[in-house]
């Protein structure tokens, strides 16, 4: 039995997801689509030490279902500017740092049901700006409204004085201080749950923030630091910062006085981050923290002896869910020979049930990839996997202006080849035949990467050794490998995944936090 480590969050729970099978509900969606859209094209600014700043270079995001409609339109940022952002939340940081951490409990909490007043609205803008559907949008602003409220309940664990053993004639105890300046670089693929998770952890814990969301994304991104403005989070504990990262990224995350980085983006970047926050720098006094999540290359481990629907469902679901752009996606399926041909035929025609087009209209599952340079790609991968596999479903682009491609499958796939190794972060499915359940985990565990997987069994035994021996940091059994709740599924990789992090799980807090020990000698 595993041991109840949460008894302090009696008081959270998960956010419940709108059913738009229902009209008062459908209409209430199509209201906030035509609310924002008319919110659509206005300049947003940077926002440093309480300032809002134009720089008079500026970039535009766009709506990758229709790339001729601009978003938003967002400043770029230069090296200076990033300086003096750090600089501004070094100054900030001791007067929030002794905020009390009831005061930042509440913001967080404030956060949260602001999120939760304005959820159609969110879900809108992640519709039109990151290509989400609308089920996907409500996930995303579900979990968001998830973390605020996660993390201001697990903080007041946190808080005060802990209990340690204490010598004969001493009184000890331990504190949790918060760290300094972090740098929060968020995802596009989740551009608010993520963007808020990472936030609000780092400044319910009494931190101040440098916030520079993906230029795929900013506008998400913007509206989210106006919440936390109205939640009462001072304008100088955070600031947000739009650009490119090639210029402005280095600034930022090698800057002395920055403490600490919070990344979530691809396996490169994470990896130069992590080497240059290694660097100490002149005048630097602490070594810097890292907390990264770097993507994965999922597998979806088929035994012999399952529910071969389920797992037909599962695999579809987890592969081309957002268009499989999510670090969890399943993008390998690794299926038992004795059940590999029945598999495909019912994969099939189950993948080419899927409906891909405008995210706008709830009668599709799939939206468009995120950006033009994604698109091209994700095809190069699978023009390079039907050259490795055999092609079972989809290959193409679909017609059209936005960034639509067709959900394809790729069968038998080797573990030497390119798309069976490598991130591909789009809809293509590589399916590849195990020789037996011994060669199944062997195939999962033949990459780099070690984020999420999933086992469909029914093998009491086969299960007991997944348990045990598929080496990655979020396991699912008999259900998709995609789709973790805070404070059920705390989330992060191992390996080239990431620092396993575990967002919304019951250590995340106290990577944002440095632990003091303090013990005094009674007085006769």
């Amino acid at each position: 039995m595993a041991h109840n480590q949460q008894s302090h969050l009696a008081g959270f729970q998960n956010a419940p997801y709108a059913d738009f099978t229902q009209t008062e509900t459908r209409m209430a969606m199509e209201a906030a689509l035509a609310r924002v859209r008319g919110e659509l094209g206005q300049v947003w600014t940077l926002m440093v030490a309480g300032e809002r700043i134009k720089t008079g270079d500026t970039f535009d995001s766009t709506n990758p279902a229709r790339p001729d409609e601009v978003i938003g339109t967002h400043q770029k940022a230069n090296p200076i500017l990033a300086a003096r952002a750090v600089e501004a939340a070094y100054e900030a940081f001791p007067a929030w740092s002794r905020t009390p951490a009831a005061d930042r409990i509440a913001m967080a909490h404030r956060a949260a049901a602001i999120l939760r007043e304005r959820r159609m609205d969110l879900n809108a803008w992640l519709v039109l700006e990151a290509g989400k559907t609308w089920v996907e949008a409500e996930a995303e602003s579900g979990e968001a409204i998830d973390f605020c409220d996660y993390y201001a309940w697990d903080m007041a664990r946190l808080d005060g004085a802990h209990n340690v053993l204490e010598l004969p004639g001493e009184q000890g105890e331990m504190r949790y201080l918060p760290l300094g300046v972090g740098i929060v670089i968020p995802p596009w693929n989740f551009p608010l749950a993520i963007l808020a998770g990472m936030t609000v952890a780092a400044l319910v814990t009494g931190n101040t923030v440098v916030i520079k969301p993906s230029s795929d994304t900013p506008t998400v991104a913007a509206v989210f630091a106006e919440v936390l403005l109205e939640a009462g989070f001072p304008a100088t504990a955070f600031a947000f910062i739009t650009g490119s990262g090639g210029i402005i990224g280095d600034a930022l995350v090698g800057h002395p006085k920055t403490r600490f980085v919070s990344f979530t983006g691809s396996r490169d970047v994470g990896l130069h981050i992590n080497g240059l926050a290694a660097k100490p720098q002149p005048g630097q006094i602490w070594i810097k923290r890292v907390v990264a999540e770097m993507g994965g290359k999922d597998a979806i481990i088929v035994d012999a002896e399952c529910d071969l629907a389920a797992a037909v469902e599962g695999v579809t679901l987890s592969a081309f869910g957002y268009q499989g752009q999510k670090c969890s996606a399943c993008s390998r399926a690794i299926v038992h020979a004795d059940v590999y041909d029945e598999f495909l035929a019912r994969l099939k025609p189950r993948v080419e049930q899927i409906a891909v087009g405008s995210p706008e209209d709830p009668a599709f599952y799939m939206g468009p990839v995120i950006s033009a340079a994604a698109k091209k790609t994700i095809l190069n991968y699978i023009q390079t996997g039907t050259a490795e596999g055999r092609l079972l479903t989809g290959g193409d682009e679909m017609p059209g202006d936005g960034h639509f491609i067709q959900p394809t499958v790729i069968a038998d796939i080797t573990s030497s080849d390119r798309v069976f190794q490598e991130e591909i972060f789009g809809p293509v499915l590589a399916v590849t035949k195990a020789r037996d359940f011994q060669h199944a985990l062997e195939l999962a565990n033949d990459t780099e990467y070690g984020l999420t997987g999933a086992l469909y069994s029914s093998n009491p035994e086969h299960i007991r050794r997944a348990r045990e021996e598929f080496f990655v940091g979020n396991l699912y059994i008999n259900r998709k490998c995609t789709g973790a709740m805070v404070g059920c599924h705390p989330f992060g990789g191992f390996n080239m995944s990431g620092t396993d992090s575990k967002a919304g799980g019951p250590d995340y807090l106290q990577l944002f936090l440095q632990a003091k020990s303090i013990a005094e000698k009674k007085l006769c």
